[in-house]
C-alpha cells in the first residue's frame, strides 16, 4: 500500500511539488468514475485545483526568466525553453511568459488567482491585456477587467475589451486625445490577403475595420444560420458557404445597425456601437450614415410598433433591432452566440401569456430557447436597469420557485413613451465597380 504523509506547515516547496506530481501521477492512471454528475464536479475541482497550480507555475517562470538560467543551458529565450523542454505550444509558452512578468504588477489579480477565485483563463486575458501599460495605466486596467469579472463577463469579452483597454481608460479618465493621421489611416484601413494551395484552394486571412465588419457581419450572419436541425456543419463551414452564395450573386441585401446619440450624428464626439457591442469613434459612425438610409427606433405609436400585446405572437423587424441593439448575445449568462444568430424569446413564455411586447422580449440562440421552454424552473431571470433580460441556469436539483398565478391574457393600453436617442442605419450592399 503506498500512501504520501505531508505537514503543509513545514514542508518546502520543492517536498510539495514532489507530492503534487506523485498524486497527479495517480490520478492520471485512475478510471474515471461512471457517473456522469460525479465527473462533472470533479472536472470543475480539478480544474480549480490545476490553476492554482499555474499560479505557483506563474511563479517559477519568473524566477528562471529573470536569472536567466536558461540560457546557461543552451537555449536562446525562456520561450524556446517551455517549447522544448516542457513541450508547449508556441501561444501556450507565450502566454506562460506573459503571465511569469506581469503576475508582480497585477498585485490584485495575482492574489486573487493564488486563492482559486480568479481562474487561469481570466488571469491570462488580463496579463495579456496590460503588458504594453505602464504602470499607471496596468493598475487601472486591473481595475477595469477585475470590475468585469466580477460581472460574470466570459473570458471571451473580457479579451475583447483588453484589446483596446487603453481607450477604455482613456474614455473612463475623460483623457482621450484624436488619434495621429497615421493612426487612423491604420484604423480604417482593411486588408485581406489569400494563398492559393496546393490542391486548388485558397488560404484566406485579414482584417477588416469596425464599419466593413459591420457589413460583414450584416451580410453573412443571417446567411450563416443553421440551416435546420439536420444541419451539423460548424459556425466556420457555415460562413464560408455563406460567403460563397454572396460571391455567386445569390444574396442581395446588407443591413448594419449602429446606436448612437444624436449628437453624434451632427458633429458630437460621443462613440457610437455597432449591434453586437463594438464601439466605433463618432466619425465612422457619420461617414456610415452618409450613404445609409436613417430610421430611428421608436418606442410606442407613430413609429416601429413595439407593443403588440397578444394580437402578435411574432415579434416584428422592428422589434428585433431593438432586441439586437440590446442584447449583443444570447441572453443566458456565458452564452457568446452572437444576438444577430439568435431566436426572440417571451421572457415569461407566450404559451403563458406573456405578450409580443419590447419590454417582455429578448434574445436567446436556438438550443438556450428550447431548453428554457422544457425547464422553466431551472432559469433564474433578472433584468438591468437598461432592459435586458440575464438568464441563470441553475444546477440539476436546484429547488423549484414557489407556483405563481398563471398570466392571463393582457388588455394593452396605448402607451406613451420618448423615443430613444438610437438610431439604425441600413447600408445598401456595396457595389462592384468591375461587375458586367
Amino acid at each position: 500500500m503506498r500512501s504520501v504523509v505531508v505537514d503543509l506547515d513545514s514542508a518546502s516547496t520543492m517536498e510539495l511539488v514532489n507530492v503534487a506530481s506523485a498524486i497527479a501521477a495517480e490520478l492520471a492512471k485512475r478510471p474515471a468514475p461512471d457517473s456522469a454528475p460525479a465527473c462533472m464536479e470533479l472536472t470543475e475541482t480539478l480544474a480549480a485545483a490545476s490553476d492554482m497550480h499555474e499560479a505557483a507555475l506563474a511563479g517559477f517562470i519568473g524566477v528562471v526568466d529573470t536569472g536567466r538560467e536558461v540560457q546557461r543551458w543552451g537555449f536562446p529565450s525562456t520561450q524556446s525553453w517551455l517549447r522544448n523542454r516542457l513541450g508547449m505550444r508556441e501561444a501556450r509558452a507565450k502566454e506562460r511568459l506573459t503571465l511569469a512578468r506581469q503576475r508582480h504588477r497585477l498585485t490584485e489579480l495575482t492574489g486573487r488567482w493564488e486563492s482559486g477565485t480568479v481562474s487561469f483563463g481570466y488571469a491570462s486575458t488580463i496579463a495579456g491585456a496590460v503588458a504594453r501599460l505602464d504602470d499607471e495605466d496596468c493598475k487601472a486596467a486591473e481595475e477595469i477587467l477585475l470590475g468585469m469579472v466580477d460581472q460574470s463577463f466570459s473570458a471571451g469579452k473580457v479579451a475583447s475589451i483588453g484589446r483596446r483597454i487603453r481607450d477604455v481608460i482613456a474614455e473612463r479618465d475623460g483623457t482621450e486625445q484624436p488619434p495621429d493621421a497615421d493612426t487612423r489611416r491604420a484604423y480604417e484601413r482593411s486588408w485581406i490577403d489569400t494563398t492559393r494551395s496546393l490542391d486548388g484552394g485558397r488560404y484566406i486571412k485579414g482584417w477588416l475595420n469596425a464599419e466593413d465588419a459591420a457589413i460583414w457581419e450584416g451580410t453573412l450572419g443571417p446567411l450563416a444560420k443553421p440551416a435546420g436541425t439536420d444541419d451539423h456543419r460548424d459556425l466556420s463551414e457555415r460562413t464560408a458557404a455563406a460567403l460563397t452564395s454572396v460571391l455567386s450573386g445569390g444574396h442581395k441585401a446588407t443591413k448594419v445597425t449602429v446606436i448612437c446619440e444624436l449628437d453624434t450624428l451632427t458633429g458630437g464626439h460621443a462613440p457610437a456601437r455597432l449591434a453586437d457591442g463594438t464601439p466605433i469613434p463618432a466619425e465612422q459612425a457619420r461617414r456610415i450614415a452618409l450613404s445609409a438610409g436613417v430610421s430611428p427606433l421608436l418606442l410606442g405609436k407613430g413609429g416601429i410598433p413595439l407593443y403588440l400585446g397578444r394580437t402578435e405572437r411574432f415579434a416584428t423587424p422592428g422589434q428585433r433591432r431593438v432586441l439586437e441593439s440590446l442584447n449583443p448575445t444570447c441572453a443566458v449568462q456565458g452564452c457568446e452566440v452572437p444576438g444577430t444568430l439568435c431566436e426572440v424569446d417571451h421572457v415569461d413564455g407566450w404559451a403563458l401569456g406573456s405578450p409580443t411586447d419590447i419590454d417582455q422580449l429578448t434574445l436567446t440562440c436556438g438550443w438556450h430557447n428550447r431548453w428554457k421552454a422544457t425547464n422553466p424552473h431551472r432559469v433564474h431571470i433578472t433584468k438591468t436597469p437598461n432592459g435586458r433580460y440575464t438568464y441563470r441556469l441553475q444546477p440539476p436539483g436546484a429547488p423549484r420557485p414557489p407556483a405563481t398565478k398563471p398570466l392571463t391574457p393582457w388588455t394593452v393600453e396605448p402607451k406613451t413613451i420618448s423615443p430613444p436617442h438610437r438610431i439604425t442605419l441600413t447600408t445598401p450592399p456595396p457595389t462592384n465597380p468591375r461587375a458586367p
